[in-house]
């Protein structure tokens, strides 16, 4: 039981047989009973994304025996897009249908960015406090190894207490994680931003990742506002030639502590994975995560199947991302044409969301979700009975399917008068 004084976040609820609003909104939501949802976050194999703080949001349940969900991730930078450009980012991703965004915004006023993304929408948002932290860090010291543990933890709790329902935070990139990185010999080093930071700030200082070594600091100020620790993969596989190596398996072995540790403080965490993968490892890779951290909910950047698509990345990410949830991964981070090239226009980022949401909606057919499946069964009988309005209301791009499609009083595409579907009902 907890104290008078305890945050009762939505794993200590669960542990007390509280069955809260969010709970509630995440069965409606999902087609399941709240009791599932309960023991689902008692047990850490299901999070709910939403900040106490934050008023009117939309609850968003991750985990196992729920639908995939899609991330889709924005954000300012010096260079190229600024504010009004990411705002119109977050209508064409709510329009779109994705269930979650993260801004990750590195230009200037990061502080007023965030506040008006999280103003703009009643979706979950998420934020990686280290870009924040090490952006503002270089800016005033052009050295990462000047970042204070001060400094950084402050940004954590300002960016929890202005309203983010989770954030990535890069707690396994440890100094033994690092020496196990050195020991391989990579080919692309280390892709993520957040953990490349860290990394270079263990070199420099000698110091352990903070993040780590005083993981029960970060743990009270996330518990405070029930925000969702995402325990984020600095050493992911940037290219399917370090799928699988040991500076990746070592931080997810330190990432399963960390999960125990979370939700022994009520804490709800999920973990992220690779990356780039080849199809053939992915299955095995995915489970093999999944065993070593709890089962808590996974949140994969594709994986993306292929190294030599620019362009057509959001393709070679969903057939990773369908692979990937199939085999237990429950949350997909979009890819879109732009990845590995350069930031997305409004138009590519729909792009992605697209086909996450493809790779999503086919892995829950494939596991079974009813609702996914009644969705396919709807169409069938749509396309069966010529019904175009219908057929459009199904469809995961209505505007895609208005682009392609006759007008419904026109004879079937392709087929003209000799439709199939129109002559075998003369017989049968």
């Amino acid at each position: 039981m907890t104290s008078h004084t305890d945050t009762l976040t939505q794993i200590l609820s669960a542990k007390q047989g509280i069955i809260t609003e969010e709970m509630k909104t995440v069965a409606q939501n999902e087609g399941v009973e709240p009791e599932f949802v309960m023991e689902g976050v008692k047990n850490g194999t299901i999070v709910i994304l939403k900040n106490n703080q934050r008023k009117g949001s939309i609850p968003v349940g991750v985990g196992a025996g729920l639908s995939v969900k899609i991330n889709a991730n924005i954000g300012t930078s010096n260079e190229r897009s600024g504010l009004k450009e990411e705002l119109k980012k977050v209508k064409i991703i709510e329009e779109t249908g994705a269930d979650v965004l993260m801004d990750l915004s590195t230009g200037k006023g990061i502080d007023e960015v965030r506040a008006e993304i999280i103003a703009a929408t009643k979706l979950p948002i998420g934020t990686v406090p280290m870009y924040q932290a090490g952006k503002e860090a270089l800016d005033e010291y052009k050295n990462i190894a000047k970042l204070s543990k001060e400094k950084l933890f402050s940004d954590i709790e300002k960016q929890c207490r202005d309203g983010v329902d989770f954030i990535t935070v890069h707690c396994g990139v440890t100094k033994f994680v690092i020496e196990q990185l050195e020991k391989q010999k990579r080919v692309t080093g280390i892709v993520s931003r957040g953990g490349a930071m860290l990394a270079c700030w263990i070199k420099a200082t000698g110091c352990e990742n903070p993040l780590y070594e005083y993981y029960d600091e970060l743990l009270e100020i996330v518990k405070k506002y029930d925000v969702v620790l995402s325990l984020g993969d600095g050493l992911r596989p940037g290219c399917g030639a370090d799928a699988g190596d040991r500076a990746q398996v070592a931080e997810t072995i330190v990432l399963g502590e960390l999960v125990k540790r979370a939700k022994e403080k009520g804490v709800q965490a999920m973990v992220e994975g690779p990356g780039h993968v080849p199809l053939n490892l992915i299955p095995s890779m995915i489970q093999t995560i999944k065993q070593l951290t709890d089962n808590a909910p996974l949140y994969v950047l594709g994986p993306l199947v292929t190294d030599i698509a620019p362009g057509y990345d959001h393709i070679t990410s969903a057939i990773g991302g369908t692979l990937a949830a199939l085999n237990g991964a429950d949350f997909l981070c979009y890819v879109t044409p732009a990845e590995h090239l350069g930031l997305p226009t409004p138009e590519q980022v729909k792009e992605g969301i697209m086909a996450s949401k493809i790779a999503a909606h086919a892995a829950d057919v494939a596991r079974g979700n009813k609702k996914a499946v009644e969705m396919d069964k709807k169409m069938s009988i749509a396309r069966k009975d010529l019904d175009w309005k219908e057929q459009k209301s199904m469809a995961l791009d209505p505007e895609k399917f208005s682009e392609i499609s006759f007008e419904e009083e026109k004879p079937c595409t392709m087929c003209g008068d000799y439709c199939s579907m129109k002559i075998f009902r003369e017989y049968f």
